[in-house]
Formats: structure tokens, sequence, C-alpha cells
């Protein structure tokens, strides 16, 4: 249940703080009073698409917090988000949003995502709109109405998956399906680009070597330089000893006297590893510059070779890896066009079979539909009468169709406004206050099955007036018996029937407007009811018949408890 709707700087609302209490909530108000404010913090709150024009002008950002009790700590959205109400059953929604755009949202102080959010909102409270009646208008979404009511998750699912299968069959034989005049000319182009990949003998690793070949022939004569000098000082020529031949003399000049002493024992020993290791750099040397041989031939096919790949991979891929990788697919989609008819074969007899499969589990899928359609029919026509609506007939027709992703039926809701006429498709019959009564009523049976604690009817009485706006009311003020309900409404009889009343109302301070949610007691309401009836002008008459209208109101509730 809904406790409190904390609104910071949403729209003309700088700050208001509404107590909800159980049983029926109805707020009232001028139009453009700011009603329509309250539900959109209310959906701002769940996690509901929100724009920075929601922020009160002036405001850096709006706040919104929502405390709910008697909260049970094993809906879905609380378990697969790790969360839980405290000890006492209450849970904490809180979003504030900036002007920069960004969203800050808690669950019980504990940062949260949007979607968190509203997957967490969408268990607690229900928020149905004045407009919620012309989606009846829809047939694509009586099917989704009739599977939430039969809660056919585990048919529905089934079917998902076994047409699943069978579009992924269909997408494979669509794409080995070609005419022989297509099928020679991508043979060609295949074996064209097989061909030249081939020819080139990709290696991976080659770029790299490649560039480090061509950096060296490019800079040949550096490189030769380089290692005749050094060969020349550690190896030396006829004329002047080297390094290694001047430390064999020093190493020669100490070994009569090594071993008089310890530490020239230990010079010798050092110069013949000096001597030993300069030896060995003289020979790397000396075979890296007998294995350079610098040509203009080899740096111009270094050259060509690095051209080649260019335009290759200019057609083929970024890297030589991705070429190898490129190469490897063209060689196996020709294979499979090569292959194709044997393949066709094969896949046109696991079509069969899933074709099969989805028509049994359309078929399960279909009669737990219609197994749920008959009970729904049932419920649907109890809350109709209800609503005044005796003379109304309602049924549900199924159609078949070619099997799609939601089943292998059309679900259409049918209706008769007047004894002795056809049953026909709702959207061509029925009028505006039909359309809302009918959707009120499925609501309410939707809402039964549903853990859900608070329902908001956001002025769900959209062409509704005289003994059919009685009626609703009733209907409204029984469902809060099971359920918390909030309604926004221009009609007394709903207001009169509420178990509490606010009026929202708009003013002026400072030369800013502003908007405060009042909660009324008695002479307050009859004031209301009767501006609701008869307009700016309240009479004593009026009040008379608000106060009427209030007391047939509290008779009728006692009569639920």
């Amino acid at each position: 249940m809904l406790e409190l709707l904390h609104i910071e700087n949403i729209a003309v609302i700088e700050e208001a703080d509404i107590q909800f209490r159980p049983g029926f909530n109805a707020l009232t108000g001028e139009t453009g009073a700011g009603k329509s404010i309250v539900i959109d913090a209310m959906g701002a709150v769940l996690g509901g698409r929100t724009s920075r024009d929601l922020i009160r002008t002036g405001a850096a950002k709006a706040f919104v917090s929502a405390e709910f009790s008697e909260v049970p700590p094993d809906l879905p959205g609380l378990l697969e988000n790790g969360f839980s109400p405290d000890e006492d059953g209450n849970l904490l929604l809180q979003r504030e949003i900036s002007s920069e755009g960004k969203n800050a949202c808690r669950v019980n102080g504990r940062p949260i995502t949007v979607a968190q959010l509203r997957q967490i909102g969408g268990e607690l409270l229900n928020i149905h709109g004045q407009h919620d009646g012309a989606q009846l208008l829809d047939e694509e979404l009586h099917g989704a109405y009739l599977d939430r009511f039969g809660q056919t998750e585990g048919p529905l699912e089934a079917y998902k998956t076994a047409y699943a299968v069978l579009a992924n069959l269909r997408d494979q034989i669509r794409a080995l399906q070609m005419d022989e005049a297509e099928k020679a000319r991508r043979i060609d182009s295949l074996r064209f680009q097989i061909e030249e990949l081939e020819r080139a003998e990709l290696r991976s690793g080659e770029e790299e070597e490649l560039e480090q070949k061509r950096n060296l022939l490019r800079n040949g004569e550096k490189y030769l330089s380089a290692l005749s000098g050094a060969d020349y000082s550690l190896s030396g020529d006829d004329e002047s000893a080297g390094a290694v031949n001047q430390l064999r003399d020093a190493e020669e000049a100490l070994s009569g006297v090594r071993n008089l002493d310890g530490e020239l024992s230990e010079v010798y020993r050092r110069l013949g590893a000096l001597r030993s290791e300069a030896y060995d750099l003289a020979e790397t040397v000396r075979d890296l510059r007998e294995a350079f041989d610098f040509s203009p031939e080899e740096l111009d096919a270094a050259e060509s070779r690095a051209d080649q790949l260019y335009r290759l991979k200019k057609k083929y891929g970024a890297t030589v890896e991705d070429m190898i990788a490129y190469l490897e697919q063209r060689r196996a989609e020709l294979d499979a066009i090569e292959t194709a008819d044997d393949t066709l074969i094969l896949l046109e007899q696991k079509r069969k079979k899933a074709e099969q499969a989805v028509q049994t589990a359309g078929g399960a899928l279909t009669a737990a539909r219609k197994q749920a359609a008959a009970e729904l029919e049932t419920r649907i026509q109890k809350e109709l009468r209800d609503l005044d609506m005796n003379r109304v007939r309602f049924s549900i027709a199924f159609e078949e169709k070619e099997p799609s992703p939601d089943g292998c039926d059309m679900v259409r809701f049918l209706m008769s406004a007047n004894a002795g006429e056809d049953l026909k498709p709702i959207a061509k019959i029925a009028s505006g206050g039909e359309l809302a009564r009918i959707m009120l009523a499925l609501k309410n049976v939707l809402a039964e099955q549903e853990a859900i604690g608070t329902l908001v009817f956001d002025e769900v009485d959209t062409g509704v007036s005289g003994r059919a706006a009685q009626k609703v009311a009733e209907k409204l003020a029984q469902v809060s018996r099971r359920k918390q309900v909030l309604c926004v409404t221009h009609l007394p009889q709903l207001a009169a029937m509420a178990d509490t009343h606010f009026s929202v109302e708009k003013g002026e301070h400072k030369g800013r407007t502003f908007t405060q949610v009042v909660l009324l007691d008695r002479e307050r309401r009859k004031a209301e009811l009767a501006r609701i009836t008869g307009g700016a002008k309240v009479t004593d008459a009026l009040l008379a018949s608000a106060g009427e209208l209030l007391d047939a109101a509290e008779t009728y509730r006692r009569t639920l408890s």
C-alpha cells in the first residue's frame, strides 16, 4: 500500500506530501490544477519515462519518493535485484532527476538503476490512464490480455521455443535457395576471391617480418657501415689489433703472476671471461655482416610484396590474419553452395519435423487460451453487470492463422451492446463510455490475480455519467476493499464514494504558480462536491445535495464491510 508520496519541484508543485490511506482515495480539482502532475510524479518514482521539462522552472533538480507498507518480501523484482522490505514490511522508493538529465534512484537508500526501479515499482502499483480504454481498439493486444489472465507462460514459452527452431531452419533454407544464374554468379565470385587469396600465399605474422626487413633494406648502407666498424673494433685487421687480441695480450701478461696474489688471480679470471665474451660478440657481428646481402632487387621485392598486401587488405580485411579468416569463410560458403542440394534435403526434413512441433505446441497453447477465455468471459460479464451493462454481451473469438511468434490463433474481443444484436469486434461498435467500463472490468479482473497492492485510476470515468457513473463508483469501492485505490476524477459520484478525499488546488505566491494537495474534511468535501456538480457558483441546494451524496456513499461503503 502507498503510504506517503513526497514531491519536490515537479512542474508547478514546489513541495507536497500526500499521505494516502487504505481503501478508496480520490483526488479532485479544477482542470489544470495539477492532478495529472501528481500522477506523473508517481510514474517517475516507479521508474517511468521522464523529461527535464518535468522539473519546476528555476530548480536544478526534482525529487520524488514513495513509501510503501505491507510489502511482500517475495516479490520477484525484489528477489532478483537483491532487495527486501525492512523488518516492518516498509519499502522506500526514491528518484532524483537533474536538469542535466541524470537520474539517481534508490530503494531503501541503496542505489539502483532506472530499469530495476521500473521492475520493482511495477509490482507495487499500477497506473491505469484515461486513454487505456483505447487499447481495446488494438486487437493485437487482446491475446496479450488473455495470456496475462490465463497465466499461459508455460505453454507460450514452449511454443516460442518450437517456433524459434522453425524460424531458424526457414532462414537457413532461404539462404541456400537461389536460382541457377544467381548461383553461378556467386560461385564465380567466390572462386575468384579464393584463387586470388591462395595465390598470395598469406602467412600469419608476415606483415611484421616484412616491415622489419624493409626497414633494414632501406637503411642497408648504414647497417653495413655500423657492422664493419664494430667488427674492426673487436677483431682489428692486418695492421691493427682489435679488442679481442688486446684482451688476450692483457691476459697473457698476467698469466705468470696470477698465483702470487689472490686479487691478481681474480683479475686474471675476469680478463679471461671478458675476452671470451668479446670473442663471441666479434663472431656474432661478423655473421650478421656476412649474412646481410643488400641489393636493390631484394628491396624492390619487399616493396612489391608490401604493396600486394596493401591492395588485398583493401578488399579482404584490415590485417593478414583477417584475410586468412575471410579466405576460410569463402571456402566454407563455396562448399555450402556446391553441396546445397544435399543440405537442402536435410534441412527440409528438419523443417517438416519443426513444423509438426510448432503445430503441437500451438495446439496446446490454443487449448490453454480457450480454457482461460471461457473463465475470462464469465468474469468480465459479471463485472459488466456490476457496472450497469446488463444487456452487453462479451465474448472472446478465436481465428486460426499462420504460425507467428505469438501463436497459431488470432484472439479477438467481441461484444453486443444491445439485446438481439450480433457479437461484433469491440473496435467497431463500442462507445467511449463503454470502452472505459469494459477496460475497468478487465483491469479489475486482472488485478485480482496479481500481488499489486495499489491501483491508480487516472480519469477512467471519461465518457461516463449518470447511473453508469454511480456503478463505476460502486465498483471502485468494491475493489478498494481488496486493494488500495487512488482515483483522479471529475465525477461527484466517484469523489463521494471515496474513503479519503484530496483536493488539488492551484494558487499564486510572489509571482509564481504553485499547486498544493489538501486533505478534505467533511465540510470541505461537501463544498468540493458542490463545485464539481454546479461549477463556480455553489448554492445551499448544491451543498445539501452534496451532503446527501456523501451520506449515501457512506451507507453503501458500510454494506461492503
